[in-house]
């Protein structure tokens, strides 16, 4: 198993017994995976409509014909598929629910490895305080730049220079903010798989206005019983 645990010297990366991970490992799995995801949601779209009788997919595209929801083009009259390639929006949510899924695996499983010889936490704050300092450090190297609450179990997190965003491109007009958004779903999930492990039940948006800067939004929930 790799370890993330600073070596202590002496040290010798030529020691069998030793187990070191690059951290450009990291910088290639979030470059590959969002585009791992659409593509494997397009994968298992199409195999589902492919096991769909052809029989069941002519009756619902009569049934929709007679019903006047067609459009000029042969397709729903509202955007939507009746059968082939996922519409935008359905394509947008499989994917966010997939790349948000594998995150929060990972951040439980980095909380339940680092965390295990820390003190409790005394309160909610102390958990956000742990996330952006030492997780932070831990999976993006470098801290939290800005941490804002209003007290009431939304916290606001800014990191102005965002490790998954750094080297994107940000030329005029080559809508580089709307590109990255898929990039931050992946850390939204290990952020709330994180918190999970701590005990925190909570919903963690992002955005980016600014390359490669990103706000990510924790909001707290009323833990269920």
């Amino acid at each position: 198993m790799s370890n993330f645990d600073q070596p202590l010297p002496p040290f010798n990366a030529s020691d069998p017994t030793a187990s070191f991970l690059s951290s450009s490992c990291l910088d290639f799995l979030l470059i590959e995976i969002v585009p791992m995801a659409y593509r494997v949601a397009n994968e298992v779209d199409a195999a589902s409509s492919e096991s769909i009788p052809h029989s069941e997919k002519s009756a619902a595209e009569t049934a929709a014909t007679a019903a006047g929801t067609t459009g000029t083009s042969g397709g729903p009259a509202d955007g939507r598929r009746t059968s082939g390639r996922l519409d935008e929006e359905e394509e947008r949510d499989a994917v966010f629910y997939r790349l948000e899924t594998l995150g929060y695996r990972v951040g439980l499983g980095l909380v339940e490895r680092f965390s295990r010889d820390r003190p409790r936490f005394n309160d909610t704050l102390d958990v956000i305080k742990f996330l952006c300092k030492d997780l932070w450090t831990l999976v993006f190297k470098k801290q939290i730049d800005n941490l804002k609450t209003n007290h009431r179990g939304v916290y606001v997190l800014t990191d102005n220079a965002f490790r998954p965003l750094a080297r994107m491109s940000t030329e005029t007009g080559g809508q580089a903010v709307l590109r990255a958004q898929p990039f931050l779903w992946f850390p939204c999930g290990i952020v709330r798989g994180a918190l999970a492990a701590l005990g925190i039940n909570a919903t963690v948006q992002a955005e980016t206005s600014e390359l490669p800067g990103a706000v990510f939004q924790i909001k707290t929930l009323p833990n269920k019983t």
